[in-house]
């Protein structure tokens, strides 16, 4: 019975370390305290990570000179030039859903396209390329990514005007306005 496994060897009683690289593992560092009767030995636990500190003294003085010049950047009657910035709640509304729209529509297309696909080749209706529903999901994925986009634009940001269906007038009349802001900002 003792020679069952006739190639096994003993287990080693203890593992040799294999990793040849510099391990970012929290560091256990003894400390013996020696009494008359007993010897006491406790763990301490030292962790290295990166991050965890106290932020430097330069830093803090840092952040107190950006705030200083935030408050000397402000507008007259001590307010804040963001006030003028706040999105009405009913042009936010009107964000969403074109956002919504502009971007579910191509993918909810772009999903059926491909179950369309599979299912006429599993049927042996007609014999798909592969590069059809790559095509496809490509047009209809990216132009769903576009959508974010073309949603805020496309929105009137007037808020008693409502703009048109697919916003074409608002998305022209909206690029140019941002383009002017930034270049009034330089």
């Amino acid at each position: 019975m003792n020679k069952i496994l006739i190639g096994a060897e003993p287990l080693p009683l203890h593992c040799r370390r294999t990793a040849l690289w510099n391990q970012r593992n929290p560091i256990l560092h003894s400390k013996t305290v020696n009494h008359a009767t007993f010897q006491l030995k406790s763990w301490r636990l030292h962790a290295e990570a990166k991050g965890f500190n106290r932020a430097p003294a330069n830093m803090l003085q840092q952040k107190d000179r950006e705030n200083a010049a935030a408050k000397s950047h402000r507008g007259k009657n001590g307010k804040d030039d963001d006030d003028d910035d706040k999105i009405p709640e009913v042009v936010w509304e009107r964000i969403m859903f074109r956002i919504l729209f502009y971007v579910g529509v191509p993918l909810v297309t772009g999903v059926a396209l491909l179950q369309v696909f599979s299912i006429m080749k599993e049927q042996n209706l007609w014999d798909v390329p592969i590069w059809l529903p790559f095509l496809t999901t490509f047009f209809t994925f990216g132009s769903s990514a576009l959508g974010i986009a073309y949603g805020t634009l496309s929105t009137s940001w007037d808020a008693q005007r409502e703009g048109s269906f697919l916003g074409f007038e608002e998305a022209q009349k909206n690029w140019v306005e941002i383009w002017k802001e930034e270049e009034e900002e330089e």
